[in-house]
């Protein structure tokens, strides 16, 4: 039986990886059928589905996913874009990597597509392959030490850590990370944004603020009215966005529908519901408790699970709530130590920041027509290099 179960999730990884030069959406449905063949009943695989796709977070998300491109598209064919990339008066490499980073504060699922925009028109001498990395690079660096983040703040209390005590031993690592991006990423990127012509703060101003309405509603509304359903702040923050873009960019019926067969929303909201449908399967297959059952040291499950999990699952917070509990039990303390936290955490965000499940890389491959080989060998020696420093370190303090 476990040999079925570890056939069926190394099958569905195969399908990601292969279905999704066609199609991301699918691939990541198909994989789910895949697991779900060898790990369940077919009533089990089809009550997962139905919760999946009548889920109202779900739903909401995708549909909010589904808009974020066409908000880049109004932008983009209205000209607006080009102003506020004309107005930013910034060296390209500071551009480059300071708008995911700026975006990414803010973090909304799916949100690398409005950054995404911003990285194609300022990218000018980067290959398409490198935009996706850096976009998806920079906009999550941040979270090793922003202290509203999410995925920080639920891995912390699982660990039973504080966020403050944490960040001070993970900021060395958001140093590397930063020097990394920039050497393998930004280079290639010379000169300044252009900067000719007369500044206008109207041109500055208007696009930057339809793009970052999204993510400061999503913040207030989360934070302040708490809605029982996470998603209803993200929908309503990027459908506000949604209608500034069509009002500034003075849209029509027929302007919107070549905007939406160029930028296709159908494509990325099949992401979403392909992703969850997935993550679904993957938590009821089995796979996480003979992951668990393994024996391995905390090392190696730090290390390598964490990795892993980072990479099939798309997420920090799954990850950390499967690697915690194991090593806590293990280890039969209350209290992570924060540098096996750390090291467990990072290499957990290097699987997570490469992965094709995740959604903001996902989106960017989609948004830049960039496939799955092309970013991975991009991110490759990155996340290399950085995968090496977490053994070594790792070595040293467990």
């Amino acid at each position: 039986m476990d040999a079925l179960i570890w056939l069926g999730f190394i099958l569905s990884i195969a399908s990601i990886l292969v279905i999704s030069r066609w199609h991301l959406g699918a691939s990541l449905s198909v994989a789910a059928l895949v697991l779900a063949v060898f790990t369940m009943s077919p009533d089990k695989f089809g009550s997962l589905g139905f919760d999946t796709f009548t889920n109202p977070g779900i739903i909401f998300m995708a549909l909010a996913v589904a808009m974020i491109p066409m908000i880049g598209g109004y932008l983009e064919t209205s000209g607006l874009m080009d102003s506020l990339v004309s107005n930013l008066r910034v060296n390209r490499k500071g551009f480059l990597a300071s708008v995911p980073a700026l975006l990414g504060m803010l973090p909304m699922p799916g949100g690398a597509l409005l950054s995404a925009p911003l990285v194609k028109r300022g990218g000018k001498g980067v290959s398409p392959s490198a935009m996706v990395a850096l976009n998806v690079w920079f906009r999550h660096a941040l979270y090793l030490v922003y202290p509203i983040s999410t995925a920080l703040i639920v891995s912390c209390y699982l660990a039973g850590l504080e966020v403050y005590d944490v960040i001070p031993v993970l900021a060395p690592f958001f140093l590397i990370t930063m020097v990394l991006g920039y050497w393998f990423f930004l280079r290639e990127a010379k000169g300044k944004i252009n900067d000719k012509g007369k500044f206008s703060w109207k041109g500055l101003m208007v696009p930057l603020g339809i793009l970052l309405a999204a993510p400061i509603i999503d913040f207030i509304i989360l934070r302040g009215l708490k809605p029982d359903i996470r998603e209803t702040a993200l929908i309503i923050a990027v459908f506000t966005s949604f209608v500034l873009a069509a009002y500034f960019s003075r849209t029509t019926m027929k302007k919107s529908w070549r905007v939406a067969r160029k930028m296709k929303p159908w494509n990325f909201g099949s992401i979403i519901f392909g992703m969850f449908l997935f993550l679904a399967i993957f938590q009821n297959s089995g796979v996480p408790e003979l992951i668990g059952s393994l024996g391995m040291s905390n090392l190696a499950l730090c290390i390598g699970v964490g990795f892993l999990l980072g990479v099939v699952t798309g997420r920090i917070q799954v990850p950390t709530s499967i690697i915690i509990p194991i090593y806590m039990g293990s280890a039969a303390v209350l209290t992570m130590d924060p540098w096996h936290f750390a090291v467990a955490y990072m290499s957990i965000f290097i699987g997570y920041v490469i992965s094709p499940v995740h959604p903001c890389i996902s989106v960017s491959l989609e948004y830049f027509r960039v496939d799955v080989k092309g970013f991975m060998i991009k991110m490759a020696w990155p996340s290399a290099i950085m995968m090496v420093i977490m053994v070594i370190v790792g070595l040293l303090v467990f």
